[in-house]
């Protein structure tokens, strides 16, 4: 199947279902500014040490971690982002009442930012626009932390207890918000439709959703830049620009 053929087919799929589950990761946001983790210029490919800042071991063990995750916090692009055409074009897909639910494995927002509706949203590694303690679980607005770290706080401690302040995402080593990756699979056995985006479909439980819609009767669309560790499970793959792609499919 030619690549314009297998558009028109899943554009014709989209059409029709009615329980459509998009689940998203870094390829969403590449057209945003923010670089993905594991392509070819992703940040642990192209650093792989970086990594170690991501694990809560580390994190909670060694303040030099959290001195470097604060500095990177303060340049990350996630602060200026803005949705692209591939976020829009799902909340496209949205107000035409055919997507049951959004599931994204990203951690910057965009998909709210956009217009999504939170009720339909899983961010299921949490939101860097929100900090967290991890002593006492305040949370609270990522800005006002950064506005300390700016300010000369190299690793700023929680204003309520003195604990250690991180953003309110998952970390690896962290436990993942149970009723977050419940409502995720369970939209997925739902689904008559799931489209994967931008997602190697590397990261467990997340990567579940896949085999768990396709044992539903689900048909399964991947559309990723490189292959994905669950491409023998779809019925289409495409490998074309998703900002291209992603709003001539869902008719956006």
């Amino acid at each position: 199947m030619s690549s314009s053929d297998a558009t028109e087919t899943v554009r014709g799929w989209i059409e029709s279902a009615e329980r459509i589950v998009a689940l998203t990761g870094a390829g969403i946001s590449t057209d945003s500014g923010i670089p993905d983790f594991r392509g070819p210029q992703g940040v642990w490919t192209k650093n792989p040490s970086a990594e170690k800042l991501s694990t809560l071991q580390h994190y909670l063990a060694d303040p030099e971690v959290r001195r470097t995750s604060w500095k990177l916090r303060v340049a990350s692009p996630a602060w200026t982002a803005r949705p692209n055409s591939g976020h829009l074009a799902l909340v496209a897909l949205e107000k035409r009442g055919n997507l049951h639910a959004l599931v994204t494995q990203n951690i910057d927002g965009l998909h709210l930012r956009a217009g999504n509706s939170p009720e339909r949203v899983y961010e299921v590694h949490g939101n860097v626009h929100r900090a967290m303690c991890l002593d006492c679980d305040w949370r609270g607005e990522m800005k006002d932390v950064l506005a300390r770290v700016r300010a000369g706080e190299a690793d700023p401690p929680c204003a309520e207890c003195g604990g250690i302040l991180k953003s309110d995402t998952i970390s690896f080593g962290q436990t993942l918000i149970p009723e977050v990756i419940e409502g995720a699979m369970r939209s997925a056995q739902e689904a008559d439709l799931l489209l994967a985006i931008g997602t190697t479909l590397q990261v467990y439980p997340v990567a579940g959703a896949v085999p768990i819609a396709k044992d539903a009767g689900a048909r399964i669309v991947i559309m990723n830049a490189q292959p994905t560790a669950m491409d023998e499970l779809a019925d289409v793959v495409l490998t074309m620009s998703i900002g291209e792609a992603l709003p001539f499919i869902c008719g956006s």
